[in-house]
């Protein structure tokens, strides 16, 4: 069965399954609900743990396979974790953990927890992964989204007892909070851990989360793509900047700005031939957020503007290659800044700071 991360406390308090699987690529999230599963496992006589990491094709199953079968003569119940980081156990291994969830059924001495990476919905489509959830419960734990995270923050905040200001002045300073630690929710915890050792229980100042959370804020080029589409200038500046001081390629991120503004240029010209929008999105594979975001700003993109994108991706892919191009920034960075601040504007933003070393277009 599948079930939210944000129901497994409940979950756990009702009893524990045989067997659990826990997805994801948050770091923080999937620890947290491992130690949950783990504690509640202890505290009803789950004494003795073993830890086996898939490490490589040939990776030996006999062992995990064995492990559920054993016990040491000092416990009377065990932990098998199985931990897949590729989130591809490869023939031997599906055909062992089709045999693990099998197992796992009615057996009250050992419970079993695999925990994968984000897994795509072909894999999740797979007859191993099929297995592991109908004989247990299977935990997709997603990634904090930026639009959550200041309410993520906050309610870490209250679990150490602590709160920010009410009102504008509060939210502005958990906004700041979420832009210092963007992308890195480990170290998000870490911070909030930090003012508790720092301050009191009770409420905190603008002041004093500025001169006690660090810049730890890590962007991808995925992200920046959002951040582009839903036309946030000053956040697309901030990740640009970051991506360049973390030694991203100049290509990748080309790449990135230059994709969306062609599937924008299919989609539109898909409408202008007669096809729906949710047809031309489908055709052309957009899904999840970005479908949201192309049907928010496909409306106001009009075709020759979709014309005049295009041709500054063509400018600024030969800049980032060591090209010049006359009226065009030399440094390639300054170069992805206006391609992508003229595609934010174009998106609908129209504040923020123009990129610095550009002109006006």
């Amino acid at each position: 069965m599948q079930l939210a991360a944000a129901q497994l406390s409940a979950h756990l308090h009702k009893g524990l399954r045989s067997l659990y699987t826990l997805h994801g690529d948050e770091p923080l999230l999937i620890q947290e609900a491992a130690d949950a599963i783990r504690a509640a496992a202890r505290a009803q006589g789950y004494t003795e743990r073993t830890v086996h990491t898939v490490a490589g094709a040939h990776f030996d199953w006999s062992e995990v396979l064995a492990a559920g079968g054993s016990l040491s003569l000092f416990a009377e119940r065990q932990i098998v974790e199985v931990r897949i980081p590729s989130g591809k156990p490869g023939k031997d291994g599906s055909a062992a953990l089709q045999q693990l969830a099998q197992s796992a059924q009615g057996n009250d001495s050992t419970l079993t927890l695999v925990l994968l990476p984000r897994l795509d919905k072909m894999t999740r489509g797979g007859a191993w992964f099929g297995a592991l959830e109908g004989c247990g419960v299977t935990i997709q734990v997603d990634p904090v989204e930026r639009s959550a995270l200041p309410q993520w923050i906050a309610q870490r905040l209250a679990q150490q007892g602590q709160r920010v200001v009410a009102g504008e002045e509060g939210q502005r300073t958990l906004q700041f909070f979420a832009d210092r630690v963007e992308g890195n929710l480990l170290a998000a915890h870490q911070e909030i851990q930090k003012l508790a050792l720092l301050h009191p229980a009770g409420e905190l100042g603008f002041e004093q989360i500025e001169s006690a959370v660090l810049n730890v804020a890590r962007y991808d080029v995925f992200k920046l793509s959002e951040a582009v589409l839903a036309g946030q200038a000053a956040r697309v500046q901030r990740m640009l900047d970051g991506l360049q001081a973390e030694g991203e390629a100049e290509v990748l991120v080309h790449y990135t700005l230059a994709e969306d503004i062609r599937a924008l240029k299919r989609v539109k010209d898909a409408m202008g031939q007669g096809r729906p929008l949710p047809v031309a999105l489908r055709e052309q594979r957009v899904w999840g957020l970005k479908e949201r975001l192309f049907e928010r700003v496909l409306p106001r993109l009009s075709a020759t503007a979709l014309d005049n994108l295009l041709h500054a991706a063509h400018v600024v892919d030969g800049i980032v290659k060591g090209l010049k191009q006359p009226g065009w920034p030399t440094d390639g960075w300054q170069a992805l800044q206006r391609l992508a601040m003229q595609l934010c504007t174009e998106c609908g933003a129209q504040q923020g700071a123009r990129p610095r070393g550009t002109i006006a277009a």
